[in-house]
Formats: structure tokens, C-alpha cells, sequence
């Protein structure tokens, strides 16, 4: 790949806001003049993760990561500088001279993760040559085609065929891979001997791809009907692939849910296909399992509102139950349950009713989780009997106790009440004291504290150093912030012939700035992050930014130097004589430490001096 020029990059960065490109992936939401987000770089349930615009930077305060946007792109999604500067470009739709895009689009091959990425990539371009192209993939195309998929959708979901014969093993071999590349990829079998075989076969193929749209694995669909394998295998778990992170499509449909404000969660990939093909393409689905607290994790740092679509028949109602049930105990998602009619999935609704009908029933068929617990809970009861009616509303009356809009509860209660001409004011007496008996066995699982009851927690996290500053590291920082903002701090710092910074990092930014002021003629923290090699200098340029500073005074800027060219080197004196007269005394050297504790109430008056200055 050719090396891009400084100014191809300024240009790129300058027609970003980087809030646009984090906002593909982090929620972001205003406090102060700053965006905060979950971090995508770790786990969090309180927002830590910050992006100032007007600086063009990301900062983490619990993690400490932060960068301009191609650094947000190069941590997140592992990809060179380049290629991050290529990926900016595009989405910013900043023409690039092709020398620039050269080998951009694929993974960087110098590292393990890469290459295995490159066989998974390598693989779905085969098995979906072999659907479309060749003889042998002809009944998997046509039973794509029967089954209502367009063309046009095969394409884009890049699907394939892995046949019987087995191919993709020879493919490799004729490619010279690395055998223990292939052998850790997840798309072959090994046997005893070592020898390795397709691990699909007869099978239609979903490329399943990670958050950032690189191929991570597949799962593999029975072409025809087999009592001795499973309808769906998908591959073991690997260094790329998760079951209980991946969330199928969720690359495709970012944007989709981004602009709708909501996702809808499927329960196989064939229904978020045809939700995709009917116009609905905010769909993804988890991978042939019960939903993760790391899938709901990355759905919440996308959207607030989660929309449950599975099947209609006794399986898929359960399904829905259970994830219902794992969503409002991990997750502060609002949430709506989506009802296909006859016991359809939304594949099979489709099929029967076309496109149109199907997505206007993902648009409208909505019903609250209560609503959805109200007719599930009905399941194989007759509800003829006191008894049955009784145990009934036993199970709802804790599911209502949690509503926490009284004009929805009283629509349930009305509701309730007219059905089993029960009075209203007998379920409302009921409810109360389901209240109170949650609410004191909430008191007595509560730990024993003599203090008042924590306050609730702030929307937005203070990040705390992992250590206190000293007043020279305080001095050092708050100098070299300004001598980055401010150019008159800059040349009168500059003419101090013998000014350094007493710690070596912030004296490798200090020198890595002369550089860059050599060519640039103001200051800009998102460009400057980029003359800057080592991650450690990176993200402490980035914690100077996030520091909050008032107006300068020439007085600070004085009582910085003082710190740093008086106070510090008479601190490092002292630290030694110390040390010379703890040897003193351990060796009984009498005439030495008597010069030595001279020396130090000489070094400790002077320190005390400049404290006065």
C-alpha cells in the first residue's frame, strides 16, 4: 500500500466529525458540551465513554483509551493506519487516488488474527462461487430461489454451497496455507493422523461476520433432510469466532438500526434475511442459541429499543419468554414483542403472504411485554375454574407490580377486571400488597448499613487516575497543555535554553511538538496524535485534553517553571542525600552524617524558600 501523504489525511479527517463515524457503534448522547456512549473497549453499564468535538477526540475515563477517528477505528476494528484513513474516506465519501486503496480492503497479513480472517474471507468467496457459478451448486441456488431469495439478496449476503466432493481443503493446498492456520480456522476436521477434511458438506453456507464485517465463521444449512446431522452446524468457536458475542448481521444493520431508532431480534438467519428483503433491515439474530448478556451488552451500546420477533409456534413463544426475562434483568432496553399470526415464522410469513405484508406486520404488530406475558401465560389452561383463574392472576400480579406507567397498569387492571368480572378494586388491593411484599423482601436482602441509602447513580462516569499526581507531574501537565494551545506560552518556554521536563514522556511530547510546529501554524489535537508513535504518548496527549484548565495567567505559567526548574531539582537532591545518610548510619560513619544532615537542612531551607518566591 502506498504511503498517504499528510495532506490526503488532513483532508480526510477534516470532512469527518469523528462523532458520526464513533456513532456507528457507540450510542451517543449529549451531557455537557461533550457525547458520551458505553465504551466499545470494555464493558460498562454507566457511560464513561466520552467524544469532544470540538477537539475531534474519544476518551474513555475508566479504560484510558482515547485518539482522533483513525485511532477509534484502528483499536476497534484492528486495522492499519492506512487502512483506517481508507475506511474514514469512504464513509466520508472523500475520493482517494487508487495507490492509496491498494490491498486497503482486505486484512493486513502480519498477524495470526489477520491470516485466519483472510481463510474465512477466502473460504465464502469459494462456496459462494460454487452456488452461483457451477453445475454442482445449482439445487442449493434453486432451493434458494424456491424458498423466495432474490439474486440480488444471495449477493449480499454473500451466501454459498459447500458440496460433497469437498473442495475447499484442495483450494487451500493449492494456495500453500500455512497447515496450523488451517488446522486453528474452524473449517476443517482433523482426524487422528493429522490429516484435515472439509468440516461442511451439503450444506447452504451463511458467512457469519463480526461487528466489523470480516468474516469470522459459518453455519451451514442441510440441503437435504438427514436423520444423522444436525439442520444447522455452525463452526466450533475459535480465536475469531464467539456464539455468545456474535450477533448475525449486526454489521450490515447498524446503520438500518441507527436510523430507525430501534433493532429487531430474529431468531434464525433466514427470518433476518427476509425481513432485509421486505424492506425491514434492522434485524439480526443470535447464533442458534438463547441471547448473551455480551450480545445484549453490544445491542445496548447501539440503540434503546429492542424488538423481540421469534417464531410463533410453542418452541419460539417460550424462546421469547426466556428472552424477555434475561433482557429486563441485564438490560434497561425498552422493549415490544412482535406477534406473526398461525404460528409463522417471519420466513414462512413471507413466503405466504409476500414482502409488503411482511413488513408491515414488523411495523405494526407490537405488543408491550406484559401484554405478550397476558396471552402467553393462557397457554394450555382452560382458565374454567376459580383455581386456574387464580393461579393465573397469581403470575401476573408480579409482572404488574413492575409497570411503572399508571396509565398502562390501569389498562391491564381494567382489563383484567372486565374479562373475569372481578372488581377492579380487589386487584388493585391485590397489587398493593405484592408491592409491599417486593419491596420488603427487597429491604431484607438489602446488606446491613448504618448509612443512608447510596444516591443514584450519575448518567455519566468521573474517571479517577490510578495514582495521585505529584505537584511536579500537576506542574508538567498543566505546562505542556499550554504550551500546546497557547503560542505565547510556547516562545517564551522556547527561549529558556536550558528548559526541560524533569519525566521523559513529557519531555518526548515537548520534542515531538517542535517537530510538528515546524509545519503547522496552530494547533490541533485529533492531527497532532498522529506525529505521536507510542500508544503511551497518545493517550497521555489525550488525558491532557480532557483535563479541565481555566483561562492562563502569565503567574501560572511562572509558578509552573518554578516547580519544575527550582523545586524539582532540590527535590531530587534532597531524595539522594536521604539515601546517603540512611548509608551513613547503617555503616556508623558519624563525621558523614553529621556533614550529610548539614546538607539536608541546607536543601530543605532552600525548598522552602522557592515555595515562597
Amino acid at each position: 500500500m502506498a504511503k498517504i501523504p499528510e495532506d490526503v489525511i488532513e483532508t480526510v479527517r477534516s470532512a469527518t466529525n469523528i462523532a458520526d463515524v464513533v456513532g456507528q457503534y457507540v450510542q451517543l448522547k449529549k451531557s455537557g458540551k461533550n457525547l458520551f456512549g458505553l465504551c466499545p473497549f470494555h464493558e460498562e453499564r454507566t457511560p464513561s465513554f466520552s467524544v469532544t468535538e470540538d477537539k475531534q477526540i474519544f476518551h474513555c475515563f475508566s479504560c484510558g483509551r482515547g485518539g482522533n477517528v483513525f485511532k477509534f477505528l484502528m483499536e476497534l476494528e484492528h486495522v492499519t493506519f492506512p487502512e483506517a484513513v481508507v475506511k474514514v474516506a469512504d464513509f466520508s465519501h472523500v475520493d482517494l487516488a487508487s495507490e492509496y486503496r491498494q490491498d486497503a480492503a482486505g486484512p493486513a497479513v502480519d498477524s495470526k488474527t489477520s491470516q485466519l480472517i483472510d481463510l474465512q474471507e477466502q473460504a465464502a468467496k469459494l462456496y459462494h462461487h460454487i452456488l452461483v457459478n457451477t453445475e454442482g451448486g445449482q439445487p442449493a441456488l434453486d432451493y434458494l430461489h424456491d424458498r423466495g431469495l432474490t439474486d440480488d439478496t444471495i449477493e449480499a449476503y454473500q451466501l454459498g454451497f459447500a458440496p460433497s466432493q469437498r473442495l475447499l481443503k484442495p483450494f487451500f493446498d493449492q494456495r500453500q496455507s500455512d497447515y496450523q492456520l488451517l488446522r486453528q480456522s474452524g473449517l476443517f476436521i482433523e482426524n487422528a493422523e493429522g490429516e484435515l477434511r472439509d468440516r461442511f458438506s451439503e450444506r447452504v453456507m451463511f458467512p457469519l461476520r463480526n461487528a466489523s464485517g470480516h468474516v469470522a465463521a459459518f453455519s451451514g444449512r442441510l440441503l437435504k433432510k438427514a436423520d444423522d446431522q444436525p439442520k444447522y452446524l455452525n463452526s466450533p468457536e475459535t480465536q475469531l469466532f464467539n456464539k455468545s458475542r456474535l450477533l448475525f448481521n449486526f454489521d450490515r444493520a447498524r446503520s438500518a438500526i441507527r436510523a430507525a431508532g430501534e433493532v429487531t431480534l430474529f431468531e434464525g438467519y433466514m427470518d433476518v434475511i427476509s425481513a432485509a428483503q421486505s424492506g425491514v433491515e434492522n434485524g439480526i439474530a443470535s447464533m442458534g442459541t438463547s441471547l448473551t448478556t455480551e450480545q445484549i451488552y453490544a445491542i445496548e451500546r447501539t440503540t434503546d429499543k429492542l424488538n423481540v420477533c421469534y417464531d410463533g409456534d410453542e418452541p419460539g413463544q417460550r424462546a421469547i419468554a426466556r428472552a424477555l426475562d434475561l433482557l429486563n434483568q441485564h438490560s434497561h432496553l425498552q422493549l415490544s414483542v412482535i406477534q406473526l399470526p398461525e404460528g409463522q415464522d417471519p420466513d414462512e410469513y413471507r413466503q405466504a403472504h409476500g414482502e409488503p405484508a411482511l413488513k408491515q406486520m414488523l411495523t405494526t404488530a407490537r405488543e408491550t411485554p406484559i401484554q405478550f406475558h397476558l396471552r402467553y401465560l393462557r397457554r394450555n389452561r382452560s382458565l374454567d375454574t376459580d383455581s386456574e383463574r387464580l393461579d393465573y392472576l397469581n403470575q401476573i400480579m408480579p409482572m404488574l407490580a413492575q409497570v411503572q406507567e399508571p396509565v398502562e397498569l390501569d389498562l391491564y387492571l381494567n382489563q383484567l377486571a372486565t374479562e373475569f368480572k372481578i372488581d377492579k378494586s380487589a386487584l388493585t388491593a391485590q397489587l398493593k400488597q405484592v408491592q409491599r411484599d417486593t419491596a420488603a423482601k427487597q429491604e431484607r436482602s438489602r446488606p446491613a448499613t448504618n448509612t443512608a441509602p447510596a444516591p443514584a447513580e450519575p448518567p455519566v462516569t468521573v474517571y479517577q487516575q490510578q495514582r495521585p499526581l505529584t505537584r511536579l507531574e500537576r506542574a508538567e501537565r498543566g505546562l505542556l497543555y499550554r504550551l500546546l494551545h497557547d503560542r505565547n506560552v510556547w516562545a517564551k518556554i522556547s527561549s529558556i535554553a536550558d528548559f526541560s521536563f524533569v519525566h521523559d514522556d513529557y519531555q518526548m511530547i515537548y520534542t515531538l511538538a517542535q517537530g510538528y510546529f515546524q509545519t503547522h501554524q496552530t494547533y490541533q489535537t485529533a492531527q497532532f496524535t498522529d506525529f505521536i508513535q507510542e500508544d503511551r504518548l497518545q493517550q497521555l496527549v489525550i488525558d491532557l485534553e480532557t483535563a479541565t484548565y481555566a483561562a492562563v495567567t502569565p503567574r501560572e505559567i511562572d509558578d509552573y517553571l518554578a516547580v519544575i526548574m527550582d523545586e524539582a531539582p532540590v527535590d531530587e537532591q534532597l531524595r539522594l542525600k536521604k539515601n546517603q545518610l540512611a548509608e551513613a548510619s547503617r555503616l556508623g560513619d558519624a563525621a558523614q552524617q553529621r556533614q550529610l544532615v548539614i546538607e539536608i537542612v541546607q536543601l530543605e531551607q532552600r525548598r522552602q524558600a522557592n515555595k515562597q518566591l
